[in-house]
């Protein structure tokens, strides 16, 4: 049986469940999500859990059981704690500043790049360099950070560009490097 799809999901005070059939329907202090997922999966909601079980063991249902199980526990998380992804820009000149809702990004083009949240995510910008992505959805701020990262990606050779919290970016020598080892 599959480690991950068997473990219980611990619903906290004050997060409701509603399921019906494929549908289920989470609320809880940050909003509500909703979501139909496989009708094969049987999901049991019962004191403060969420149990998921598969019908049988073909390979398609092992490898349902597993995923219906994550997107749920997501679900439970971003109702109560919410999701957070934070990104870095590094390079001479290159900044981001709030302006309303939208994020405006200056990043090395000959203009400012304007950034419209996707619904449900909200934009922040912690200083020039630093910009926060965040919502009950982690498909969602998933999405959004990973559409602002391409807007200017890290660069190989001298690590310019927007990139995650935390990511190393291996920088790649150049022509001097290249030429080091050949000799004519």
């Amino acid at each position: 049986m599959s480690r991950i799809g068997r473990m219980p999901i611990a619903v906290p005070q004050g997060v409701e469940v509603n399921i019906k059939e494929n549908e289920v329907i989470i609320a809880g202090p940050k909003g509500e999500l909703r979501r139909s997922l496989n009708p094969d999966m049987a999901i049991v909601y019962e004191d403060n859990n969420l149990v998921v079980t598969r019908p049988s063991d073909s390979k398609t249902h092992r490898s349902m059981h597993g995923l219906t199980r994550t997107l749920l526990a997501n679900m439970v998380e971003g109702v109560t704690n919410g999701f957070e992804k934070s990104l870095e820009i590094v390079g001479v000149g290159y900044r981001a500043e709030k302006s309303g809702d939208k994020l405006v990004i200056r990043v090395g083009y000959s203009h400012p790049v304007e950034v419209s949240p996707l619904p449900g995510v909200t934009l922040a910008a912690d200083g020039p360099n630093r910009i926060k992505v965040s919502g009950i959805n982690k498909e969602v701020v998933g999405e959004m950070a990973a559409k602002i990262r391409a807007i200017r990606k890290p660069d190989a050779y001298k690590g310019k560009g927007i990139r995650y919290a935390g990511e190393t970016v291996r920088l790649k020598p150049g022509k001097a490097g290249k030429a080091i080892g050949v000799r004519e």
